[in-house]
């Protein structure tokens, strides 16, 4: 079968490493409370598929707010930061999972739309971020997961094809974007995707609800 030539992992971080997705609608709403506005109905869904830049862009140019998108971005870090420094924790099962793997010599990194900065400093936390190979962010590559350039890249520093590497992510729009790229595609259930899950496992290569469950699949 095709996952039996699998030899490294790009892992997403934030509802994939990290159990954090839910600290994201809450800097939503902290935003719009900063300038005095009603958080809009559904907007973390709305952004969910931007870059950080374009997020800003878009908050900034339709809810007027009274900054610049540079600035925006700084807030946004700011409010986000005592998470990733302090409190966050892995999803279930990851360093079981990233021994297993070391153990089978299989090599690993991270693609994240998260900060480099706040990446870098959750996975020093946790005592995991010498074990990664590299960690791309959407700002360092100028695009966001609609492309699949971040991929492309991480296969790059993986020294791999795209089909001896697995993509594990919980956002829908990042796994549809890597399995069109040609990659092997982990769906990886997160309670704050719930809704788009029944469409995950159609379009996924595979699905786990647990990261341990992704040994079957090397």
């Amino acid at each position: 079968m095709e996952h039996n030539t699998l030899q490294g992992v790009i892992f997403d971080l934030d509802g994939t490493l990290l159990d954090s997705t839910g600290v994201w609608a809450q800097v939503d709403r902290q935003i719009f409370a900063h300038y005095g506005k009603p958080a809009p109905t559904g907007i973390t869904e709305i952004v969910r598929k931007m870059s950080i830049g374009e997020s800003s862009r878009y908050f900034v140019d339709e809810f007027e707010l009274p900054c610049t998108p540079d600035a925006l971005k700084r807030l946004v870090s700011e409010m986000a930061a005592q998470a990733y420094f302090e409190t966050l924790p892995l999803k279930p099962h990851v360093i079981q999972l990233l021994d297993w793997l070391d153990n089978k010599g299989i090599h690993y990194g991270v693609a994240t739309a998260t900060y480099g900065e706040l990446a870098e400093a959750a996975l020093k936390r946790h005592g995991i971020w010498n074990r990664m190979q590299f960690l791309l962010t959407e700002q360092e590559i100028g695009a966001s997961k609609t492309d699949p350039q971040i991929f492309r890249e991480g296969a790059k520093r993986l020294h791999l094809g795209r089909r001896q590497i697995a993509v594990a992510e919980d956002s829908l729009h990042a796994v549809e974007t890597a399995k069109q790229a040609g990659f092997f595609t982990v769906g990886v259930y997160d309670p704050v995707s719930d809704g788009d899950w029944e469409k995950m496992k159609a379009t996924a290569t595979v699905h786990v609800t647990d990261l341990w469950d992704m040994r079957r699949f090397f």
